[in-house]
């Protein structure tokens, strides 16, 4: 007569368990991500983030956060922390976007920026700096995030954050020609 632990062998793991080959042993199913809840908490900031990234380019903001969502939903069982991986998906669109702008060029009557008028001299600096060090500025300073909270969100250790952040700064001054002013 089988047993309990014979026929759970037969028939396999439980639908709510994975096997995880790296510890052989089962673990836990990832937990499903809400994210109409995560959209609505943090949405906001990607495109804020996103617009100040692209140098006030709203397209290329609606299109990444919009894209980058979407293919979180799709993506959703492989995804473990939904925020990062969201923004970094975003990041990775954008950056592409704005290549493809590059070299064909803007479209007549499309405007380089929407808002950005005043800050001319300071969205062509920062369109210089690599998409890295744009986004660690970016995170950093706009979206007022601590080192530990931009290297998660760009998958990268705050190390390389400090790294992108001091070679950013040191670019902008020698583009922008100014003394930067310490902060308090």
């Amino acid at each position: 007569m089988p047993t309990a632990t014979m026929m759970a062998a037969v028939e396999g793991p439980p639908a709510d368990v994975n096997e995880d080959p790296a510890r052989g042993r089962l673990a836990a199913a990832p937990a499903p991500h809400d994210f109409d809840a995560l959209f609505r908490e943090a949405g906001a900031g990607l495109y804020r983030t996103l617009y100040a990234f692209s140098a006030g380019r709203r397209d290329i903001a609606e299109d990444a956060t919009a894209e980058a969502f979407a293919r979180a939903v799709a993506h959703a069982r492989t995804i473990r922390d939904p925020l990062a991986w969201i923004y970094r998906t975003a990041f990775r669109l954008a950056t592409l976007e704005l290549k493809v702008d590059t070299r064909r060029g803007p479209a007549p009557g499309d405007a380089a920026t929407d808002d950005a008028a005043d800050t001319g001299e300071l969205v062509a600096a920062l369109r210089k700096l690599s998409p890295n060090q744009r986004a660690a500025v970016v995170l950093r300073f706009e979206a007022d995030l601590p080192v530990d909270e931009v290297a998660r969100r760009m998958g990268v250790s705050a190390p390389t954050v400090r790294v992108h952040i001091h070679r950013a700064r040191a670019r902008l001054r020698d583009l922008l020609g100014t003394e930067e002013m310490t902060q308090p």
